[in-house]
């Protein structure tokens, strides 16, 4: 019996052990949960030492999605992903194109590893600028004609471009010469939310997934919290937005982020029922025959007095919402030389755009509350 029961053990071993060499342990085969909620630009899977970065939409109809690895500094990347970009967290250095990439780093406390920007002029950040000042962010040029020797001097760590098409010839030869370049599709989200949780985009590349998580709950917090704040109003005031550029009347479109917050503040837009993210181009008459009695005008952010839109066209003055004063502009805060931090900050922090509109529309909800980002036109 005994002799038996050796050789029954030997015999489960010996399966055991085939087993095991027949199904080797491999971390691609596990499906950890994506990180990311609302955004659907993106994705971040996290693995044992490394993490994958999937970006599914950089630009309106991409048909690539591009695939990155993180790596950490002792993790092992298996065979199946080493031919995509593998990328070394957390980063030191960072290249970035879009003003909307700089609130995050700020955020995390990582703006000094910001080494070079295209068209530094159009950043607002103080601390970003204090460093521009001082010559540790170096200029670039134009995004679509980056100062190629100076980057390449930088050696940064990584390049988060982004791209309005498939072209950028640049960043193509940046690739080529061996830098690592990332995209980043944050502009093209149709959501708030979706757009401020790139933030997990950047927590990635410098290893603060859970710092960057914190923040980003927060900021869903106070917006959720605001929508609902502002379903307790009892009016809805229609609201006219944007104003004349060159012979055309641009205002956003009724399914951008824009015109959805517009929505979620209790606010009857009156362009909501159209179609699109971008921008409709319309007549001053169409403009005029279909707002001339809006509540609200929102503006574009070009003008900082009503005297400076009756000067531009002194049609304006015919809609009600100007004659009743009642202009706003998202231009009350501008960096040091003359952006407008709305653009740089807005796509990232919509709970506080949110509670701003919410407090033009329904003053009454938010007692005590100043915009931050908006001022009435005088």
């Amino acid at each position: 019996m005994k002799t038996f029961c050796n050789a029954l053990f030997l015999v489960i071993l010996s399966f055991s052990i085939i087993q095991c060499k027949k199904e080797p342990k491999s971390e691609t085969t596990i499906s950890p949960k994506n990180e990311v909620r609302y955004a659907t630009g993106f994705s971040i899977q996290n693995y044992d030492g490394y993490s994958v970065v999937t970006v599914k939409n950089p630009w309106p109809k991409a048909t690539k999605t591009y695939t990155y690895i993180l790596k950490e500094k002792d993790g092992i990347v298996p065979d199946n992903l080493k031919q995509n970009l593998i990328i070394q967290i957390p980063i030191e250095t960072i290249v970035v194109t879009s003003t909307t990439h700089i609130p995050s780093l700020e955020m995390l406390d990582e703006v000094t590893t910001l080494v070079g920007f295209p068209h530094a002029d159009y950043i607002s950040s103080e601390k970003v600028r204090a460093r521009i000042d001082a010559g540790n962010v170096k200029e670039l040029g134009n995004n679509h004609d980056l100062n190629t020797e100076v980057i390449l001097s930088l050696q940064p760590n990584v390049i988060i471009g982004y791209g309005i098409d498939n072209k950028n010839p640049t960043l193509d030869n940046l690739q080529k010469s061996g830098l690592k370049v990332m995209l980043n599709g944050d502009w093209n989200e149709e959501t708030a939310l979706g757009k401020a949780e790139w933030i997990k985009f950047f927590g990635a590349l410098y290893g603060k997934q859970k710092e960057a998580d914190e923040i980003f709950t927060t900021i869903e917090k106070d917006y959720l919290h605001t929508i609902e704040v502002a379903k307790r109003a009892i009016a809805t005031p229609t609201i006219l937005a944007g104003d004349m550029y060159e012979d055309r009347w641009y205002l956003p479109k009724g399914t951008s982020w824009g015109s959805l917050l517009l929505k979620q503040a209790n606010g009857n837009y009156l362009w909501q029922e159209t179609s699109g993210t971008g921008s409709l181009s319309l007549s001053f008459e169409t403009v005029f025959e279909k707002a001339k009695t809006a509540d609200i005008w929102i503006t574009s952010g070009q003008f900082s007095t009503l005297k400076e839109m009756t000067d531009m066209n002194p049609h304006y003055a015919e809609f009600d919402a100007f004659r009743n004063k009642n202009v706003y502009s998202f231009s009350r805060k501008k960096g040091k030389t003359g952006g407008i931090l709305y653009y740089e900050l807005a796509p990232n922090r919509p709970d506080i755009v949110l509670k701003d509109i919410v407090k033009i529309l329904h003053p009454e909800l938010l007692p005590g509350y100043e915009p931050f980002f908006f001022e009435k036109l005088k």
